[in-house]
């Protein structure tokens, strides 16, 4: 069966869609530098006056530096995939412009996020909010790259491969920040950090898998 593909605006050529794709790279590109600005703004100052009093002060700030380091290395991880995606995309439709315009919505509230989960207060809901937001990130990633591939926007020599391990990683960063809420609820802290610091393996789990299908 065919696949139906968007027409393109009358007149419109095949550079000016590609065109039209790369404004709406640099536009994410932005958003993302604004984000990480914003991320950074949130750090508090260490104070005191003397060495002992500003490691102190470091130390009781300790949480908001570690959120921050967190939270940076979230969104360059989400960015860096959203520029791989893109460097093999040679057109945009309404849907796939929106996806992406929800993707780079979900990446400058991240800096909120972060906030919350670096207050005081109930931790179950402090974590969920932040993971959440992961989860939405990630689905938002995959329906991107769904978009991408059924309406056939990508190059005539962008290997599949590229989006199929986006894909395959989007998917699992979903499960395993989507099962982490319920564990937040059931273990406190601990389970819930554990579930994250599981992330790392079942991607590797995947890759391995995905790479023996693919021989």
């Amino acid at each position: 069966m065919a696949t139906h593909t968007e027409e393109a605006p009358e007149g419109e050529t095949g550079e000016a869609r590609a065109e039209a794709a790369k404004r709406l790279t640099m536009f994410v590109d932005a958003g993302i530098a604004i984000a990480l600005t914003l991320l950074a703004l949130d750090l508090p100052v260490p104070t005191g006056g003397t060495t002992a009093a500003m490691l102190r002060s470091v130390s009781d700030h300790g949480t908001e530096y570690v959120g921050f380091v967190l939270s940076f290395v979230v969104i360059a991880a989400h960015w860096r995939a959203n520029h791989e995606i893109f460097g093999y995309v040679r057109a945009l439709n309404s849907r796939l412009t929106t996806l992406t315009l929800l993707w780079l919505f979900i990446q400058v509230l991240m800096p909120f996020a972060t906030r919350v989960i670096t207050a005081e207060g109930a931790f179950p809901l402090r974590f969920s909010m932040y993971a959440v937001v992961q989860v939405f990130a990630s689905v938002s990633t995959a329906l991107i790259i769904r978009e991408i591939r059924r309406q056939h926007l990508y190059r005539a020599d962008g290997p599949p491969l590229v989006f199929a391990q986006h894909l395959v990683r989007s998917i699992c960063l979903a499960a395993v920040f989507a099962v982490s809420v319920p564990v937040a609820f059931l273990t406190e802290s601990t389970g819930a950090y554990l579930c994250w610091l599981a992330a790392p393996i079942v991607l590797t789990l995947a890759r391995r898998i995905q790479g023996r299908g693919g021989k």
